[in-house]
């Protein structure tokens, strides 16, 4: 198949191109400077030139805590939303396929449970509010897909365990929320699934991360356990103490309960990700440490 994917430049769209060539689909990849999304115009044409049989949607504005300043709302909403609607729309004029990637932050985090996909959406902030604003225009779409993802890292672009063992460098005590729990994903790991899954028909809304949950501190505390067994001079002697939200205020509020059940791959026979510790240790070895 040949499968425009959009965000070529981010952690998620560079590992799913090059999984699809792998694979031996034809990937074409654009960023904004290939397809302005929230250009309608610019959207159509280059959907129109490259003919495509599925979109893999990956942009968006991910900058959670700038999205609550004023100045940029509405620019926030342009991406995910209005942007999101314009490929939309245009998969429909040429019968494309549709795959979005959406997040755990379409619901508000309260409780305990994993969400379930068709469980309400209540959004806590910009972000949030403007992805859920995207699920509601790829909803309209008879071909979609709608997979959530929550706490990624890939090798391409900025993520909290390079941020971690950046400052493990030079800092030997570090403060981790540990009221927000959630799945790390490894890109590498959600690429092949979610090429495994546009090769079907089976659409609808999924959740896929990797398996297991922890909060960030627990993240914090697994990143330097096995940092410090390959580069011990680095990261044996650092400490991670557990802090309250409250006491890590941030400008966007974030959800308490990020897990999310994957059942819903299994029923559709997917398979699901590998531990979220076993991804961890394949990226530290891809990352050289």
């Amino acid at each position: 198949m040949k499968i425009l994917v959009t965000g070529v430049k981010g952690q998620l769209g560079y590992d799913v191109v090059a999984e699809l060539g792998k694979r031996g689909h034809t990937p074409v990849g654009v960023d904004i400077d290939d397809m302005d999304i929230t250009d309608a115009a610019s959207v159509a044409r280059v959907m129109n030139e490259v003919k495509p049989d599925a979109v893999i949607h990956c942009a968006a504005w991910t900058a959670v805590d700038a999205a609550e300043d004023a100045a940029n709302t509405e620019k926030v909403r342009r991406v995910n939303a209005e942007g999101t609607r314009n490929i939309a729309e245009a998969c429909a004029a040429l019968g494309s396929k549709m795959m979005y990637i959406s997040t755990d932050y379409v619901f508000d985090g309260g409780g305990t449970r994993p969400w379930e996909p068709d469980d309400e959406r209540h959004p806590l902030n910009v972000y949030g509010q403007t992805k859920y604003e995207g699920e509601l225009a790829v909803e309209a779409l008879p071909r979609h897909f709608i997979v959530r993802i929550a706490w990624v890292f890939g090798i391409n672009g900025g993520n909290f365990i390079k941020t971690m063992l950046n400052k493990g460098k030079t800092v030997k005590t570090l403060r981790v929320v540990d009221d927000q729990v959630g799945s790390p994903t490894y890109t590498y790991d959600l690429s092949r699934l979610l090429v495994d899954m546009i090769e079907t028909e089976k659409y609808g809304v999924y959740h896929a991360t990797n398996e297991g949950f922890c909060s960030w501190y627990e993240f914090a505390c697994e990143i330097f356990r096995q940092a410090a067994l390959r580069d011990p001079a680095d990261y044996a002697d650092v400490k991670v103490l557990p802090v309250s939200s409250a006491e890590y205020p941030a400008k966007a509020k974030r959800p308490t309960n990020s897990r999310m059940s994957k059942e819903k791959l299994t029923q559709n026979g997917f398979e699901r990700l590998p531990a979220w510790q076993d991804a961890l240790g394949r990226y530290l070895t891809e990352l050289g440490v």
